[in-house]
């Protein structure tokens, strides 16, 4: 990883105190997690676990396990921890970890099976949690010390110097939930609840008193694409039928429901209102401490309950943060409650949510007490459209400018599991246009970045899985990905297999990340550069103390040349030095003064970036 020489031990404390702000308003104080012990922004790996170390090439569509192969937790061995590393991450987010529904016996180990009726693919969706105190069987080499496997592959983590994040689903779990792993006194989700009554605000669930479930139907879909299962028969035994995850309140979901699932009750009544007390509105500029006393006295759902012991659980295990799928779905109120719970225990513990609605994000943050939500709908949305020539380069400054006051809460991404590939032909077409795209997500802001395996070896996500469809890899399959098994070569980790595009691509992702611990990107100030010659070009400046840096990439098939136009504030430091230096490519220029002011122009071949300073600064 590079290193800037220029890391005084004023800066140093500057930036594990305030996060790097100059401009904090009260409500905006809150200190991300990984600003407490690191002097570099955080980048999580988020791996999909049953898919990372899988051999398997046959890639049969609705393929079983013994078909088309399934990873294990020991398939992270040194060397894929090591490749891992390499990458600059600093949270390995295992998603897939906890036990969820799938099509697979393991009657034999004493665990119930998943009708399929109700399964989505035949691996399952690992958002369909059948039991938060266990892990998946499928992972394990030896079915019965699955946890122990697990507990290793978090010192195997730990041991290589990242931390681990697993998915915590509060909204909803499996349609035929029951737990083996819980701890004693520990009853399963439903066991008390009244059934009789569609809402208690002690029930964990919703239910349609008097009507039985019924499994959705399609013309166009069918159970395990045609393939035999004893299970397979368009029934699934629940009366009462309970409201299906995403809230659909029909005994007989439809087909783009989450059906698998059914919604857990946080005390909100059908009609929308709340069965718990209401944080007040002033508790948005109070601390973790502050929210964990609020909630002591009060008397709450019961889910709420559950869900703490769970986390707290996970923390006991050697988890070190959490990822919260549709965070949006629960009320910031348990939230609150949560997280503030989880920082007593941890206090740097790193809580990243999915919340795609803007209006919720300073909430959700503030009140909710997330270290981090998904820059999704703006920032996302925004860059993917300039990579497809859709808007021009500098409308990323507009998405930008809309979470200028919590951007350091905005996590970045380009690929994730929800999304399609960057090279699959509905995205880019190509790898090579995350390129460009990585050095502006990464650099624009004090962000963290989420990397998806793959992503950096250029996979397309084309193969076909069954329930899962190309353009994204599939969550719900059992499937090899072909890309990241080059790199893989057989559990090497070398990457050997990869052709010269490859080894390129990921040499140049491992170069943007290793910028990560420049003092600039860790907590400078953004501003955006004039740019006359091109709109297919994006430039800004990253300033903190006397480090400037000059950041410019092009998202165009062809070489552009242009000339940028600095300001005074952008010239800062420079007065003595007018020669720029590239810390990323080959590129260098020279600042020009003039009547006009200062400027300097610069060539950038297709795809290319650069990251420009003055030597005096990062000798």
């Amino acid at each position: 990883m590079k290193k800037s020489v220029y890391v005084p031990a004023v800066l140093c404390s500057a930036l594990i105190a305030t996060g790097c702000s100059e401009n904090n308003k009260p409500e905006q104080q809150q200190t991300p997690a990984h600003t407490q012990n690191e002097l570099t922004k955080p980048v999580v790996y988020q791996v999909f676990t049953r898919l990372f170390g899988n051999t398997e090439t046959a890639n049969v569509p609705w393929g079983t396990k013994e078909q088309n192969g399934v990873g294990k937790f020991a398939d992270f061995n040194d060397a894929a921890l090591k490749g891992i590393k390499e990458l600059g991450t600093t949270h390995v987010w295992y998603t897939g970890v906890l036990h969820h529904a799938l099509v697979g016996d393991y009657t034999d180990y004493g665990i119930s099976q998943d009708d399929p009726d109700v399964v989505k693919g035949r691996a399952g969706s690992p958002y369909a949690i059948k039991d938060y105190y266990d892990v998946n069987p499928d992972l394990a080499v030896n079915v019965t010390n699955r946890m122990g496997e697990f507990s290793q592959l978090i010192e195997r983590t730990h041991s290589h110097g990242m931390k681990v994040i697993i998915d915590i689903v509060p909204n909803h779990v499996a349609r035929h939930y029951q737990s083996l792993g819980k701890p004693k006194g520990v009853e399963d989700f439903g066991a008390q609840d009244d059934t009789s009554k569609t809402y208690d605000k002690n029930n964990n669930f919703y239910y349609v008193p008097g009507q039985s479930f019924q499994v959705p139907t399609s013309t166009t879909y069918k159970v395990l694409g045609g393939n035999a299962h004893p299970l397979v028969d368009g029934f699934f035994d629940e009366t009462p039928a309970k409201w299906t995850g995403n809230g659909a309140r029909s005994p007989k979901p439809d087909m783009n429901d989450w059906y698998e699932t059914v919604k857990v009750n946080y005390g909100i009544k059908p009609d929308g209102s709340y069965d718990f007390v209401e944080l007040p509105n002033e508790y948005k500029n109070k601390d973790y401490r502050a929210h964990y006393a609020f909630w002591q006295d009060k008397e709450l759902p019961n889910s709420w309950y559950k869900f703490r012991d769970i986390a707290l659980f996970w923390l006991d295990k050697g988890v070190d943060g959490f990822r919260y799928d549709m965070a949006e779905m629960v009320p910031v109120e348990f939230w609150s409650f949560l997280n503030s719970s989880i920082k007593m225990q941890k206090p740097d513990a790193f809580l990243l949510a999915e919340v795609y609605n803007p209006k919720m994000y300073r909430a959700y943050i503030h009140q909710g007490k997330m270290d981090y939500l998904y820059d999704k709908v703006g920032f996302y949305d925004t860059l993917k459209a300039i990579m497809q020539s859709k808007q021009p380069a500098n409308a990323i400054f507009d998405a930008q400018q809309q979470v200028a006051d919590i951007e350091q809460h905005m996590l970045h991404f380009l690929e994730n599991h929800d999304e399609q590939r960057i090279a699959s032909p509905d995205f880019a077409g190509k790898a090579v246009w995350g390129k460009p795209a990585m050095v502006v997500s990464n650099l624009i802001s004090r962000a963290p970045t989420l990397l998806y395996f793959g992503q950096d070896v250029g996979e397309d996500g084309s193969e076909y899985a069954g329930f899962g469809l190309p353009t994204r890899t599939s969550i719900f399959d059992y499937i090899g990905v072909p890309a990241h098994q080059a790199w893989m070569n057989s559990g090497k980790f070398d990457g050997a297999n990869l052709t010269k595009e490859q080894v390129a691509l990921r040499d140049y992702y491992k170069a943007i990340l290793s910028l990560n611990s420049l003092p600039a990107v860790v907590g400078g100030e953004m501003s955006e550069l004039s740019i006359t010659g091109s709109e297919r070009v994006i430039g800004f400046t990253r300033k903190l103390g006397q480090q400037m840096l000059y950041v410019l990439s092009n998202f165009s098939e062809q070489s552009q040349t242009i000339t940028v136009n600095l300001s005074k504030v952008q010239l800062a430091g420079l007065s003595e030095y007018t020669q720029l230096h590239d810390l990323l490519e080959q590129h260098s220029t020279e600042i020009t003064s003039g009547s006009q002011g200062a400027t300097f122009t610069l060539t950038l071949d297709a795809f290319s970036s650069a990251v420009l300073t003055n030597k005096a600064n990062n000798e």
